[in-house]
């Protein structure tokens, strides 16, 4: 194993050092709600207790009863509307009973809400997705209250899910916490087809019928959809900072493989809720490193944008302070290792059979690009996450050493033979703000885009203009007022066919927004998240048509080509959003458009 990169220790140091203060708040205030231990059942009052354990069967009710014993609780996003997260209707009995079997109880502490958002996507519900977020992680804090859990097991998958579940997994940071997937669904048709019947419909060549086959081949079983979103990026994520078992992000659903790996979770983190040597709350895992080592991640497989939004305001909830630099710091030193679609024309299950996640640490540990002496539920370092899950001839679960070869080189490759030399996500700024931008699947002769801007308050406006040819040239698609301030800030990937059908007819064209566009944003430039947003006065809402825009990927610079003073002197541009702000439960959240932090502090109000 190669010493640790020197750009990383630099990196992991200023953040260490920016965090010191609040992390050490942090910490304490986890230490003082761990209490001096003993189960947390000792704190209740009898009616309380008794509340507690009532609907219990009467095993459990007796151990619950005696309190000596562990119990853990299960924070549960199962619905049937998420494919990914129906294989969790029948887990809840199946961890009660692996639990018993470990001498300890589990009870379902609460579920939270789990959107889809395949199914909210350029809908009005798309405008509740961030919020849900904190909502998910409020909904776990509520759950965690009743103070009757001495260890916690976390099922999630999804896009807003697994991040809202963590943050209040770390506020409750002193208790012990595993994340638990279900698994990608099989693999339909590929992605490459699917996106061709897409463009086909957006430029009237195809028809619904045609269009809902498409979807309904690649959609079509229970499990995580399986490209290379936000849903399976936090798959990744949690494995690489050592919340899952190693290997265990990408095995399918109901499977024995899987049920032994769920076995085996719950069995683990009721060793972790043990008083004694092993004991270790979620809140130790969660540290600098762990962070760090979640970035990396990101950029060696060039994973979903939206985790420059949650994985900030992740690390806040543990007491540290990532900023946007620190990814662009990391960028240039980590090269992409991976190739799944949107970045390839493979799938997560493609992926996984490659050597997934234990070739990738595998790789970057060998080559120095991660920290390896970190704290994991597995009870090592990120070492025991480059060995891989298997059944024996018994069906007894054991790991074995990952191969130092990829099982193919076009989806999974050596860190001395990468995809590219650096990340696949960057830091832009000038003087319209700051974006991000995700450059791995985008063609090298368009990273670099100077174009008119044409500016629009509205997503649907964009189609619209499209349908009536008023787009077939060269220029920049400026969609503001779709912050979090604004309208909740909304994935706009349903702008992805149009705007790629515009590419694809040679125009030179990109998209600069103060919305998402998700980890399934993919050829055509987007900067996104751009930040200060238009709602709160940033300089996007100066922006006006024909301005010429220069977004510079190569630089890192995004830029309105006009005289400073002119710019300054502009008044920004304000717009009516009132239509955004009710119907389909959108007023209701009123407070968190009034309270959201800015996109580069998480675009959250926890």
């Amino acid at each position: 194993m190669s010493s640790l990169h020197p750009v990383i220790a630099e990196v992991t140091e200023r953040l260490r050092e920016r965090s010191r203060a609040s992390r050490e708040r942090y910490l304490a205030k986890i230490a003082a709600a761990g209490g001096e231990g003993g189960t947390h059942r000792e704190r209740l009052s009898c009616g309380n207790l008794a509340h507690g354990f009532a609907a219990c069967e009467p095993h459990d009710k007796a151990a619950l009863r005696a309190g000596r014993a562990p119990n853990l609780g299960i924070i549960n996003a199962y619905n049937d509307m998420l494919s990914a997260h129906q294989p969790y209707e029948r887990y809840p009995a199946f961890i009660r009973e692996v639990a018993r079997q470990a001498g300890v109880t589990a009870q379902v502490a609460g579920g939270v809400p789990a959107m889809c958002d395949g199914v909210t996507q350029g809908r009005p519900g798309m405008e509740m997705s961030l919020f849900s977020r904190d909502l998910i992680a409020m909904a776990t804090a509520v759950s965690l209250s009743h103070d009757m859990f001495d260890g916690t097991v976390y099922l999630g998958i999804c896009d807003k899910i697994v991040p809202g579940l963590l943050i209040g997994a770390l506020s409750f940071g002193h208790l012990p916490g595993i994340f638990i997937p279900s698994g990608p669904m099989p693999s339909g048709i590929t992605n490459e087809q699917k996106s061709k019947v897409r463009q086909a419909f957006a430029e009237g060549k195809a028809g619904r019928a045609e269009l809902l086959e498409a979807e309904a081949a690649a959609y079509h079983a229970p499990g995580t959809c399986t490209f290379y979103g936000t849903a399976n990026s936090n798959q990744m994520l949690m494995e690489i900072m050592g919340l899952h078992l190693p290997g265990s992000s990408f095995v399918a659903p109901d499977t024995p493989l899987r049920d032994a790996l769920t076995a085996e979770a719950v069995r683990r983190v009721a060793a972790l809720s043990q008083p004694g040597e092993q004991h270790l709350p979620i809140g130790h895992i969660v540290d600098e490193k762990a962070v760090i080592n979640g970035v990396i991640g990101l950029h060696a497989t060039g994973g979903s944008t939206n985790h420059l939004l949650h994985l900030v305001a992740i690390a806040r909830a543990a007491g540290v302070e990532l900023r946007w630099d620190d990814f662009d710091a990391l960028s240039s030193v980590i090269p992409l290792l991976a190739r799944v679609y949107p970045n390839g024309y493979a799938d997560v299950n493609q992926f996984h059979d490659a050597g997934g996640m234990g070739f990738l640490i595998d790789q970057l540990l060998g080559a120095g690009l991660m920290h390896a002496d970190v704290r994991t539920v597995f009870g090592t370092g990120m070492d025991g996450y480059t060995q891989i899950p298997e059944l024996d001839n018994t069906g007894k679960l054991h790991w074995k050493p990952v191969s130092k070869e990829s099982g193919n080189r076009g989806v999974l490759r050596q860190a001395s033979e990468p995809f590219r030399a650096d990340g696949g996500l960057r830091m832009l700024e000038g003087n319209i703000g700051r974006a991000v931008i995700k450059v791995s699947s985008v063609p090298d002769d368009r990273q670099i885009i100077e174009a008119p801007a044409v500016v629009f308050d509205d997503q649907d406006d964009v189609r619209r203009a499209f349908e009536r040819g008023e787009l077939n040239r060269d220029f920049i698609a400026v969609v503001r007022f779709q912050g979090p301030q604004a309208i909740g800030m909304p994935e706009l990937h349903k702008l992805t066919p149009t705007l790629s059908v515009l590419q694809d007819r040679g125009h030179r064209i990109a998209l600069l927004t103060d919305g998402r566009m998700s980890g399934a944003s993919g050829r055509v430039p987007a900067a996104i998240h751009v930040t200060p947003e238009a709602a709160a006065g940033g300089s996007i809402a100066k922006i006006r048509d024909g301005d010429m825009i220069r977004l510079d990927a190569v630089a890192g610079t995004v830029d309105v080509l006009i005289e400073p003073s002119e710019f300054a002197a502009r008044m920004p541009a304000t717009s009516d959003l009132s239509k955004h702000h009710v119907g389909m439960g959108r007023e209701l959240f009123a407070l968190f458009r009034q309270a959201s932090t800015t996109a580069d502090l998480g675009a959250g109000v926890v």
